[in-house]
């Protein structure tokens, strides 16, 4: 048995989209009213139709801006009233709130943002990952100010509904962004500026939701998002640390049992996160169903297993080393509500696991190249450089570890007998929205796919 628990954060970020650069069309205090007015004309002619140049930076939208605009734009959003609202229940609230991961850390949040957001007339809000608010702290007038917006707990801020807006699209770039005046494409909006950074669970870069300072945009500094980015990567590495505890606690009341355990098992958290484990390498995470009961039940990478329950856990007993029945058919869904997921069906059964971005784009890449691809292919790919081989075959090793069975590689492609079916969003400008990869923005562009769909 190990002697030590097993630290699977898997917080890997250096291919998250929050890695970049954070960029802000405010330069200064100074620049603020005069870039104002700028953007209002660029907006004027956004919604009239008239070309946007791309090559004169003074005199185009910021691309994450642009992209935004095509993108409301394509949906039919009203600039003057936007998208009917149906705010949450009080009771719907509540519920979302309890299971939100974000409720642990609103602290660490408020008390790296409450006192500049006060001091400056703004407000602080919490989203989850569908962009619902469900906190909303600061100023007593700027609150007044944001209801006769529609910016109260419970509505839905997401870019369908209210256009381009930080938190809106913060989730869509899983980066952060500031929007400021005109950039909103509400014209209700263009008094204000926000600022959003993205929140995600560090083990498996899944988004939690977003953080976002709004207010005046007279009122606003050009550091403010520089400070919302920082506050939300404090807030992921307090989720880090109090998992690293809840593994160990559960390793801890786990380690006498499987000292006495003469096959293969593992302790592993409700979530799948490995604890420790006895007889066998251990995994950084196990695939449970959403909701596990104790008994027996097959598990993708080891057949049929028995789940007995631990305090903070489970217990996963393997069954017999016989190989498997293997898959047969791969659902691969980048057009859900939920973000990106993989389903896989088998004799035994199916199960579905969540996609980080990068494994999502390397998995659509598969599905519409049948035959196969290189790992320089797919560094051209993703990268626009041949020569990042070495992180596409760590993403993929990754990838085939969730994926056991699934896929093949030399060349790197979905095994034989595997029925892969695409689903594809509806406007092909909603494809992978964040990704910044070549052949995705090639495919979000013209709307042409090949491959199964």
């Amino acid at each position: 048995m190990s002697d030590r628990p097993i630290d699977r954060t898997g917080g890997r970020t250096g291919d998250r989209p929050t890695d970049r650069p954070v960029e802000s069309a405010v330069r200064s205090a100074q620049d603020i009213r005069e870039t104002s007015r700028r953007l209002a004309g660029l907006h004027e002619a956004a919604l009239a139709g008239d070309h946007l140049p791309a090559d004169v930076p003074r005199d185009a939208p910021r691309t994450v801006i642009g992209e935004s605009w095509r993108r409301v734009l394509d949906r039919g959003v009203d600039p003057e009233r936007g998208t009917d609202q149906h705010p949450l229940s009080m009771a719907e609230l509540e519920h979302r709130r309890q299971k939100s991961q974000l409720a642990s850390i609103l602290p660490v949040l408020g008390g790296g943002l409450l006192p500049t957001a006060d001091a400056a007339q703004q407000i602080m809000v919490v989203t989850d990952a569908e962009g619902r608010v469900l906190w909303r702290e600061g100023s007593a007038p700027i609150r007044r100010m944001a209801d006769r917006l529609g910016f109260d707990k419970g509505a839905d801020w997401t870019e369908g509904v209210v256009g381009t807006n930080a938190i809106g699209t913060a989730l869509v770039a899983r980066s952060p962004v500031l929007v400021h005046s005109a950039e909103h494409f509400l014209r209700s909006h263009h008094q204000w500026t926000c600022a959003a950074a993205p929140l995600h669970d560090p083990r498996d870069g899944r988004l939690l939701g977003t953080v976002d300072v709004s207010g005046p945009a007279p009122s606003f500094h050009p550091t403010t998002l520089a400070l919302v980015s920082a506050v939300a990567r404090l807030a992921e590495g307090e989720l880090r640390t109090r998992h690293h505890a809840s593994l160990e606690r559960l390793r801890a009341s786990a380690a006498p049992i499987l000292a006495r355990i003469g096959g293969r098992a593992l302790a592993v958290d409700p979530h799948g996160w490995t604890a420790a484990v006895t007889g066998m390498t251990p995994p950084d995470r196990v695939a449970l169903p959403k909701e596990p009961e104790a008994g027996p039940l097959w598990l993708p990478r080891y057949g049929m297993c028995t789940l007995e329950p631990l305090p903070g856990g489970w217990l996963i007993r393997l069954g017999r080393p016989e190989r498997a029945p293997g898959p047969h058919r791969v659902v691969l869904d980048l057009g859900g509500a939920d973000g990106p997921v993989v389903t896989v069906a088998g004799p035994a059964g199916n199960w579905s696991h969540a996609l980080t971005p990068r494994h999502a784009e390397l998995l659509f890449l598969l599905a519409i190249h049948p035959h196969g691809r290189s790992a320089a292919e797919l560094a051209r790919d993703v990268f626009g450089d041949g020569g990042r081989t070495v992180t596409v075959r760590a993403e993929l090793s990754r990838l085939r570890r969730h994926l056991a069975g699934v896929l093949a590689h030399r060349p790197y492609r979905f095994a034989d007998g595997v029925q892969v079916e695409l689903r594809l969003p509806a406007r092909p400008l909603e494809l992978l929205p964040h990704s910044t990869s070549p052949a995705v923005l090639a495919a979000r562009r013209t709307g042409a796919v090949v491959g199964p769909v």
